[in-house]
C-alpha cells in the first residue's frame, strides 16, 4: 500500500538592492589678492656751502682802509699816545722833583724831548703774509626715505561644494513561500 507522502516546495525570499552612489563635487574659486605698493618719498635738504673770504686785512696792509677803521685807529692811537706822554711827563717830574741828587737832569730831558726815536724797519710784505683770511664751511646734505609698506588685500572665497546623498532601496523581488502537497 502507498503511503501517503508529504511534498513540500519552499521558496526563499529575494531581495532586491538598488543604489544610487553620493556625488561630491568641489571647486574652489581663486582668491582675489590685490597688492599695491606705495612709491617712496625721498625728501632732500641741501644747505650750500659757504666760502667766507676776508681781505680786510690786506687791504689795510696796503693803506685802503674804510673811514671808520682809520677813525677807530687814529682814535686808539690818540689815547696810546696820550697815556704815553703822561707816563713820560710824570717820569720827568718826579726827576726835577729829585734834581738835589745830582745828575744832569735838565740836558738828559732836553735830549730825550729834542730828537724822535729812531724808525726801526726791516723787510716788509705788501700785504702781509696770511692777510686774507679764508674760511669754508661744506656743504650738507640731508636724505630722509618714507618707505611705505606694501599694501595687500586678501578676500578669500569659500569653496563651492555641491554633494547629493546617495540612496539605497530595498525591495522584496520575491516573497518567500511554503506550498505542502500531500501525494498519495
Amino acid at each position: 500500500m502507498p503511503f501517503p507522502q508529504i511534498r513540500m516546495e519552499a521558496t526563499l525570499a529575494k531581495l532586491a538592492i538598488s543604489s544610487t552612489r553620493a556625488q561630491l563635487q568641489i571647486t574652489q574659486p581663486p582668491a582675489e589678492v590685490t597688492i599695491a605698493q606705495p612709491k617712496p618719498e625721498m625728501v632732500m635738504d641741501v644747505t650750500p656751502g659757504r666760502l667766507t673770504i676776508d681781505q680786510s686785512q690786506a687791504w689795510a696792509d696796503m693803506d685802503l682802509k674804510h673811514i671808520f677803521r682809520r677813525i677807530e685807529e687814529a682814535a686808539q692811537e690818540g689815547y696810546e699816545s696820550w697815556l704815553a706822554y703822561l707816563a713820560t711827563a710824570s717820569q720827568q717830574g718826579d726827576e726835577l722833583m729829585k734834581i738835589e741828587n745830582g745828575g744832569d737832569v735838565f740836558a738828559s730831558q732836553a735830549q730825550i724831548n729834542g730828537e724822535d726815536p729812531p724808525l726801526e724797519f726791516n723787510v716788509g710784505f705788501v700785504p702781509s703774509p696770511f692777510s686774507v683770511k679764508i674760511h669754508y664751511e661744506p656743504a650738507q646734505l640731508m636724505i630722509d626715505w618714507k618707505i611705505s609698506k606694501p599694501v595687500i588685500d586678501i578676500k578669500a572665497r569659500p569653496p563651492i561644494i555641491d554633494y547629493k546623498p546617495g540612496k539605497v532601496s530595498v525591495d522584496i523581488a520575491q516573497h518567500n513561500s511554503l506550498r505542502i502537497d500531500v501525494v498519495t
